[in-house]
């Protein structure tokens, strides 16, 4: 480890960019927004990863490298939140209680639980980013930052194809039989 312990940035400044041009009391809102986007993110991510793990039934295969694509999906979302949060100013939130403090969300408690109870918990986080997600594109336009704008409408394009997919994995209609008890 180094011996060196000059602090460049403190966790939760905002300095004006001089490139992009955004006012330090705008970035300092757009970096707020985009940290607890980056946030709920990385809590939804462990989610996943921890439903993609313990995932078992006849559906085991199609729902493990689901999860796994849709938490590769989010942690993708999380890194472009965190260089536009870096680009405009601002220093990216890091760390897992970090995270969780500044969600908008709460993750489910460690217990492995049944696969639909896992993928409605994601789907009603994913529902909580959405709507969260719809209020920051709002903020970021009416403050004029149209790249982070269209960053979030893509991810939020992204998030929501996937919580219209879960709530199919949701519905009642399976080819898998239940095992009669005549």
């Amino acid at each position: 480890m180094s011996t060196q312990e000059t602090v460049r940035r403190q966790a939760g400044s905002v300095e004006e960019s001089e490139a992009l041009r955004i006012d330090e009391d705008k970035a300092e809102q757009i970096v707020d927004a985009l940290n607890t986007d980056l946030a709920a993110s990385y809590v939804l991510y462990h989610q996943l990863k921890k439903h993609h793990w313990n995932v078992e039934g006849a559906e085991f295969l199609e729902l493990h490298e689901y999860l796994g694509d849709v938490a590769e999906d989010v942690e993708l979302a999380a890194d472009l939140f965190a260089e536009r949060a870096q680009a405009i100013g601002g220093v990216p939130l890091s760390g897992g209680s970090t995270f969780e403090e500044h969600a908008p969300v709460e993750p489910e408690g460690d217990d492995v639980y049944d696969i639909r109870t896992s993928l409605a918990n994601d789907l009603e986080m994913m529902g909580t980013m959405i709507e969260t997600m719809r209020d920051h594109i709002a903020l970021v336009r009416d403050l004029g930052d149209y790249t982070t704008e269209e960053i979030l409408r893509d991810e939020l394009e992204t998030l929501e194809d996937h919580a219209h997919h879960l709530e199919h994995y949701l519905e009642d209609d399976t080819l898998v039989l239940e095992s009669a008890t005549h």
